[in-house]
């Protein structure tokens, strides 16, 4: 805990059997008191391993059903054990979990309720040998957006990011894609509501055993965030009003 504040670490895994048990054992838990994963039916045996490291909290989807239904069962089982501080932490060690506590304090010191790890601060993408059709189509994606939105946040489409209690309960993410557009439509829903999101310079590592997405859904994604750029453009002035900036429903 920080100020009383339960943290939890949450892990979408997808085929991490070959970098889980580093990512896991990096976790502070000197400030960390749950550790949630949720594994999207894995061909590896990313189960076993999660089970051999005891992790606290573990659900197994019975069928495939992507990287934005994986972050919703997430979220969903750390509001209901009550946590306080949620981070989502990508249990291929792309991200540093040495992180955490920073991103925690942010939040538990209530500063922010959201806090991205970037990996263009700094340069840490270049650095970390982020391929370079990925950073250019990063920062493209990324201008048109701060346009859209009326932001100037040096990238949207870190998957390390933490939220408090109070914003998750607040936006409806459980109306997301089930996709890898979910990323860009929760932090949409995020600043329509007016809150402000704070990053932090993010070193991050690119290598064999990392995950990442074929370049085809990489475009697919991209459109994904366009479209996800404009409703909101159009939505914040009137022009047409979509669901996805809707109250939750009750």
């Amino acid at each position: 805990m920080i100020n009383e504040k339960k943290i939890a670490v949450v892990l979408p895994a997808f085929n991490a059997a070959k970098t889980l048990s580093r990512t896991f054992h990096e976790i502070p838990l000197d400030i960390v008191d749950l550790v949630i994963l949720t594994d999207d039916r894995s061909i590896d045996n990313t189960l076993q391993i999660a089970k051999e490291l005891n992790i606290q909290h573990i659900i197994s989807h019975e069928k495939n059903m992507g990287y934005g239904a994986n972050q919703k069962s997430c979220y969903n089982k750390a509001l209901g054990l009550g946590a306080d501080i949620i981070v989502m932490l990508h249990p291929d060690y792309q991200y540093t979990p040495k992180l955490i506590h920073s991103m925690s304090y942010l939040i538990a010191n209530g500063l922010y309720h959201v806090v991205l790890g970037s990996r263009i601060l700094g340069k840490g993408a270049l650095k970390g040998k982020m391929p370079f059709y990925r950073y250019f189509f990063n920062r493209i994606l990324t201008f048109i957006q701060n346009i859209l939105l009326n932001q100037k946040l040096s990238e949207y489409h870190s998957g390390y990011r933490a939220f408090s209690r109070e914003i998750l309960e607040l936006i409806d993410f459980n109306s997301n894609s089930d996709d890898f557009v979910f990323d860009n439509q929760i932090l949409a829903q995020v600043i329509y509501r007016g809150y402000d999101i704070a990053e932090i310079s993010c070193p991050t590592m690119y290598f064999k055993e990392a995950s990442s997405i074929t370049f085809i859904r990489s475009i697919i994604y991209g459109l994904g965030v366009l479209s996800t750029s404009i409703k909101y453009f159009l939505d914040k002035t009137g022009i047409y009003h979509f669901s996805l900036f809707r109250d939750k429903k009750i």
